[in-house]
């Protein structure tokens, strides 16, 4: 029998999961139909092409947004969108980009924040299904776990 923690913990990471779909997805429509000052600012530090830059996170985040939607899928699609989202906080904290490119508050950044606490909490919920793929795939990159 499951414990009320055990399905609390259920509850908010069903939550989680539909946050994090919604905001991928939601986002797309600003990625997809041409440039943005985000990606417009990171190619011209990076000197990346801005147009295949951005479609690679749109489709990154395309894909992890349907992987967590299923829930045999549902931890890669959380560690997933835990490393894009670390690639985003990195992003505004460490280059040019900022913490508030768009001057309205942070608003961009405080939503990778909270999308990659929210990655985090799937990951928790789903702690024992984690550690066993992580167990699974690491000796496939040299990784020996104990």
């Amino acid at each position: 029998m499951r414990s009320t923690t055990d399905r609390i913990l259920t509850l908010l990471s069903w939550v989680a999961v539909l946050w994090i779909a919604y905001e991928f997805l939601w986002y797309l429509q600003y990625k997809l139909p041409g440039p943005t000052l985000v990606f417009d600012r990171l190619s011209d530090w990076s000197g990346i092409p801005e147009k295949p830059f951005r479609l690679f996170v749109a489709g990154m985040e395309t894909a992890a947004a349907i992987l967590i939607l299923i829930p045999r899928t549902r931890v890669l699609g959380a560690g997933w969108a835990l490393g894009i989202m670390t690639g985003a906080i990195f992003f505004h904290l460490f280059t040019p980009l900022g913490v508030d490119p768009y001057e309205d508050g942070g608003h961009l950044f405080k939503e990778a924040c909270f999308t990659w606490a929210m990655a985090a909490l799937v990951l928790f919920a789903h702690r024992e299904e984690a550690i066993a793929l992580v167990r699974r795939y690491a000796p496939l990159v040299g990784l020996r776990i104990a």
